[in-house]
């Protein structure tokens, strides 16, 4: 049966530092190894570096920390503490590069921005218009 975890000294050697995995070397908290690993066996091309994995997993962080960030605001707009699916679909909408970028994604359960005609709202008559300028 297979250990996994982070790797831990080997007691033979003394003084021997705990390994740092590339995540950690990278500053990152997405896993690198594992990006690695599914670049290599995607067939995406037939080398792959290991700076290609550093470079993705750090804009898949960014991108995630971007979208969570939005979508803990909207939650707060919301007095939620939690983030529903419906505040990511609102953070995503309201933001110009996130909605293009997601343009042709469904997000379940998330509804759709509040957006009324302005041909569909009531007209304001003359009437209701002259007492509230009066006060």
């Amino acid at each position: 049966m297979s250990v996994r975890g982070k790797k831990h000294a080997v007691a033979g050697k003394t003084g021997a530092a705990p390994k740092k995995t590339k995540s950690a070397q990278a500053g990152l908290q997405f896993p690198v190894g594992h990006v690695y690993r599914l670049l290599k066996r995607g067939n995406y091309a037939d080398r792959i570096g290991p700076g290609a994995a550093i470079y993705l997993a750090a804009v898949l962080e960014y991108l995630s920390a971007e979208i969570l960030e939005l979508a803990g605001n909207a939650a707060h707009e919301n007095k939620k503490a939690r983030i529903l699916p419906r505040h990511i679909q609102l953070a995503v909408r309201n933001d110009d590069e996130l909605n293009k970028l997601l343009s042709c994604v469904t997000i379940a359960q998330g509804g759709v921005l509040p957006n009324i005609l302005s041909q569909l709202l009531p007209k304001k008559t003359v009437r209701d218009a002259a007492p509230s300028q009066e006060q």
